[in-house]
């Protein structure tokens, strides 16, 4: 489907990231092993995004991360 064939309604509003995000993250993913501390450059911008959606920016940070990874295989 093209984008000008979708309607938007206020039933179904255009998808935003920060719903993407929480749909990976509450769609009953097991309970995480214990995590590794790494340090990781990323750009300046990207950081400051995922910042300001609140608190819990470093899981969502691994959320995309693991999505990407489930995607890829």
């Amino acid at each position: 489907m093209k984008d000008a064939g979708i309607r938007l309604t206020s039933e179904h509003p255009e998808a935003d990231v920060r719903h993407i995000v929480r749909g990976i993250v509450r769609r009953g993913l097991k309970p995480a092993r214990s995590k590794t501390s790494i340090s990781l450059r990323v750009d300046a911008d990207v950081l400051e995004w995922f910042k300001r959606q609140g608190p819990g920016y470093q899981t969502r940070i691994n959320a995309v991360l693991r999505a990407f990874k489930e995607s890829s295989t």
